[in-house]
């Protein structure tokens, strides 16, 4: 049995304490030996026999790697046996000491080494001659010297398996010391064969001398089968490691830890101290350098090797070894002089034809290892698997982020912050809010038609970057898809959340510039907190778009959500299949507010507008049905329905001499159905109204919507003689300038403006500004909400030529409008075009 091998440490100077004990022993043991034994030195040619025997029986070493030890288990038992029956005691523990001292300085170890492998022969050999010298002296070669034979050669391997553990728990600690003794039996079990195969020996040698040209060519034929066992021992071992370390590299892909498992296997399968990944920075993928050294449980994050080694391998794409049994380049083996590694290998990582890292192993353990050409293909293989391993890893972690992020803007998705939010509204601390903010992005549409979806995307991915950079940094931003982006938050309260909105949507609403072009891009935000509005991440979200839906309809609002939005909301969804029902009975009544001339009061035409009594809900604003009808597709049968009811009218005042034209309100929505100028002039057809007693009113947002989307339409309704009015004019941000391009003949300056002429001058200017440059332009003006006499004053100073508005009437249906009609007709007038007196009592009582 030969000695430990343990690796270059600072600590090795403590084995000294061993040392010392060791050679003290051997001193001792010596003098009773030269004061109880025959004395020196027997047989001079049995002396150098079995002295080369021993030499060369150091030689054939079967390694056992314990930590950072090497254990080296030889054959020298065979020929201690013969030493033992055929030499003086003090010249076995002198062979065995000079033949330690041989092998030791042939392998080149320290001085320390050196000395604690000699003390520890001559200590083992010398303790082992006592015993025999305490044993019956051998007699021939029977059972008896058997027995002496074997307990003297136990005793040596015993003192020495002592030494070793003593060593390694002096220079690593306990537990590697017991490690060293947990190990004995199988160490034990080759000693005690070995011994068994020396007395073969030497029955054969006190038979014949003969012998040893048998026992030659018996040793030699050994010596070929072994070397043919341990190549493949060492195949089935690699294969058994590689099988080990493919199954772990799987098993670990899917827990995250795979660069744990993966450097921790590689450096105990090519017994290396160190095992090292690098990957270089990728895409949103960091710089990775993680090491596994041989005494540490965790990674380290440097690397004991030169950079220029990992960047060498990278730009050949192919392997660098450097070492004693390697060799490699002159200049690269001088970067490794003042860095303690003695051998490394590194592999580059491959991805087809990529290299997307290196992996290398550093200082093959024990200071007598070291990595040899064959342990090159196998590393390869190694980092092959490893290659294939990690892509598979960073594929599976793109692939979960892809799900939980947003490709264009790389934001958060909707999953994403949905699980953030669960996870908020749980650990929520008292006296706190969980703040969900929705900023939706207005006109988004329009920038897609009339610049591209490009320019489009460019918006959205600006917004993005705003709310990222003005949001605090314990906000979590994300998009919500389409133009609607989430903040959510912990804040004191809801005020401190509509606070932070409106400072997050001026943010967002400074000017945009992409290239030539300035966007001034404006957001609807709806807030909901936890846990006031819901308790949790769905019913926060669906709320938070309650809110956000709201605040569409007030430009430059924050909407806190309420309760009330939700009821209306889920009221629309219940009327849906009442709506296609009352369609198809009939139950949706059609009511006519009168349109007038404001300078002598003669009624020129109504307003059509659709009304619902429903069963259970009772009256139904036309904003909701509308806005059911146009989710759910039946927006062309509710205009349908109004426009047939309209122009039946229209035709029936005409058959009773009484022309009124018939304006009907229109949906943007409907300007996009390219088939409606056909129906508009089969139904005039039908009822014989003439085109120009049709007006059909559409919404400044509709028909202002900054695209060339609704011309078409437009031009071909004009085509057809019907008459063309901009609704709520003033609402939006339009201008006359571009009103005048589109193909319409009258606008409709909002109530909002007309109500407040009499009390704000700022509304007396507006509508006064739209009043003159109209009629410059050729267009019609029509005031809404005239509800007072001074209103009515006021419109006509500036001449404004038609109004309507409860101070005329409120809308009717046709029964009541019939008897509202003989009401205000001057009898006097009765002759000539209807003339109204304005009785504003009476046209209240009569609603």
């Amino acid at each position: 049995m030969a000695s430990p091998r343990p690796s270059r440490r600072s600590s090795n100077e403590r084995a000294w304490l061993v040392t010392g004990p060791l050679a003290l022993l051997a001193a001792v043991c010596c003098t009773g030996l030269a004061l109880l034994g025959p004395p020196p030195p027997g047989n001079l040619a049995i002396v150098g026999v079995l002295l080369l025997a021993m030499v060369a029986a150091g030689t054939q070493v079967l390694q056992f790697v314990i930590r950072r030890q090497a254990l080296a288990f030889t054959i020298t038992e065979i020929p201690l046996v013969l030493a033992f029956f055929y030499l003086p005691p003090l010249m076995v523990v002198a062979i065995a000491s000079v033949a330690a001292l041989i092998g030791q300085l042939r392998r080149r170890l320290t001085p320390t080494k050196i000395w604690f492998n000699v003390a520890k022969a001559a200590a083992a050999a010398s303790l082992a001659c006592l015993v025999l010298l305490a044993l019956p002296d051998p007699q021939g070669v029977g059972p008896r010297t058997w027995l002496t034979l074997f307990l003297t050669v136990s005793t040596n391997t015993l003192v020495t398996l002592a030494a070793v553990s003593g060593v390694i728990g002096v220079l690593q600690g306990w537990q590697a010391g017991w490690e060293v003794v947990s190990s004995a039996p199988q160490p034990l079990a080759t000693s005690a064969i070995n011994v068994i195969i020396g007395l073969v020996v030497l029955i054969a040698l006190e038979t014949t001398w003969w012998s040893l040209l048998l026992i030659a060519v018996l040793a030699v034929a050994v010596v070929l089968i072994y070397r043919s066992y341990s190549q493949f021992f060492r195949q089935h071992r690699t294969l058994g490691d590689m099988y080990e370390l493919t199954r772990a590299i799987t098993a670990s892909g899917q827990d995250g830890n795979l660069a744990d498992v993966l450097l921790a296997r590689i450096r105990s399968m090519m017994q290396a101290e160190y095992a090292t990944l690098w990957l270089p920075a990728q895409g949103r993928h960091p710089e990775v350098m993680l090491t596994a050294r041989v005494d540490d449980n965790g990674l380290l994050d440097v690397a004991p090797t030169p950079t220029a080694l990992r960047e060498e391998a990278r730009r050949r794409g192919g392997t660098v070894a450097l070492g004693v049994r390697l060799g490699g380049e002159d200049d690269l083996r001088a970067a490794l002089r003042h860095t303690g590694i003695k051998d490394v290998i590194v592999v580059p990582l491959r991805s087809g034809q990529a290299v997307i890292g290196t992996l290398e192993v550093a200082n093959r353990l024990s200071d007598v290892g070291h990595f040899t050409t064959g342990d090159i293909p196998v590393f390869e293989t190694v980092a092959a698997h490893a290659a294939v391993a990690l892509e598979n890893s960073r594929l599976v972690d793109r692939l979960r982020h892809d799900a939980y992020h947003d490709a264009l803007t790389k934001l958060p998705n909707r999953r994403r912050i949905t699980g953030a939010l669960d996870e908020a509204v749980k650990i929520r601390a008292p006296g706190e809010v969980v703040a969900v903010l929705l900023f939706d992005v207005n006109g988004l549409r329009q920038v897609n038609e009339s610049l591209g979806h490009a320019a489009g995307d460019k918006v959205l991915a600006e917004v993005a970057d705003r709310l990222r950079a003005s949001a605090p940094s314990s906000a979590l931003v994300g998009r919500a898809g389409g133009d609607e982006f989430l903040v959510t938050l912990r804040l004191e309260n809801a005020e401190a959340a509509l606070e932070l909105a409106a400072e997050l949507r001026e943010q967002i609403r400074d000017e945009m510039v992409f290239d030539s072009l300035t966007l001034d891009v404006d957001t609807a935000v709806g807030v909901a907190v936890h846990p006031d509005h819901g308790s949790d991440a769905v019913t926060l979200l669906q709320r938070v778009d309650l809110a956000a839906t709201a605040a569409k309809s007030v430009p430059g609002s924050v909407q806190l959500f309420n309760p009330a939005l939700e009821s209306r909301s889920l009221r629309r969804l219940g009327l849906a299949g009442d709506l296609r029902r009352a369609l198809d009975e009939g139950e949706l009544e059609v009511y006519f507010q009168p349109k007038v001339t404001l300078r002598d009061r003669r009624l020129l035409g109504v307003e059509c507008l659709a009304r619902w009594e429903h069963p259970t809900h009772g009256t139904v604003a036309p904003e909701d049905f509308v806005a059911v009808a146009e989710h759910t597709g039946q927006l062309g049968r509710l205009t349908e329905v109004v426009l047939r009811e309209g122009l039946r009218r229209s035709r029936d005042w005409t058959h009773a001499e009484q022309p009124l034209a018939v304006a009907v309100n229109l949906s943007a929505r409907t300007l996009t159905d390219p088939h409606f100028p056909d129906q508009v002039r089969e139904l005039l057809d039908e009822y014989g109204v003439p085109p120009q007693r049709l007006t059909f009113e559409i919404r400044e947002a509709g028909v202002l919507d900054g695209t060339d989307r609704p011309i078409p339409t437009l031009r071909r309704l004009r085509d057809l003689g019907v008459r063309l009015s901009v609704d709520d004019f003033g609402t939006g941000s339009s201008s006359l300038a571009y009103l005048r391009r589109l193909p319409v003949h009258e606008v409709k300056v909002d109530r909002s403006f007309v109500q407040g002429m009499a009390t704000d001058p700022g509304d007396l200017a507006i509508v006064n500004a739209v009043v003159t440059l109209s009629q410059q332009f050729g267009l019609a003006v029509v005031a809404e909400g005239v509800e007072s006499e001074l209103t009515l004053e006021l419109l006509q100073d500036i001449g404004c030529e038609i109004g309507q508005g409860f101070l005329f009437s409120r809308p009717l249906p046709y029964e009541r409008l019939e008897a509202w009609f003989g009401a205000q007709v001057e009898p006097d007038a009765a002759a000539e075009a209807p003339r109204l007196r304005v009785v504003p009592d009476r046209s209240v009582t009569l609603l």
